[in-house]
């Protein structure tokens, strides 16, 4: 995972993900986040603090480990990876006791956009 040494909201989710999906998770310290989406091809509109690479997927922001399972399972054709735009309020690393608002976990890649995942 690839974050801004400042966030903290990154650390929380990479705990979701290490406890969702009883996996470590490499941290990288990164001054230069636009670097790195550019790097792995996430779309401007999708971005948020971090980005991880698990296999072949780039996963931008507080995506879900369920989803990102769910992926790897599925493996859809035309899909580079899934995203979370913005930092919704109770998404993974961004909870905030019971307030949450909506958010879709969009797949993104060769196929386009589509919405892989919704949250009420």
């Amino acid at each position: 995972m690839f974050k801004d040494p400042n966030c903290g909201c990154c650390d929380h989710w990479a705990d979701h993900v290490r406890e969702g999906m009883d996996t470590e998770v490499a941290v990288t310290q990164s001054t230069d986040m636009l670097a790195v989406k550019d790097e792995h091809g996430v779309p401007a509109r999708l971005r948020s603090c971090h980005t991880m690479i698990v296999d072949v997927y780039v996963i931008e922001g507080h995506v879900p480990a369920a989803d990102i399972e769910r992926l790897l399972a599925e493996r859809p054709e035309g899909v580079r990876g899934l995203a979370v735009p913005g930092m919704p309020v109770g998404s993974p690393g961004m909870e905030m006791g019971d307030r949450t608002q909506p958010y879709q976990v969009i797949a993104f890649g060769d196929a386009g956009l589509s919405i892989f995942a919704s949250y009420e």
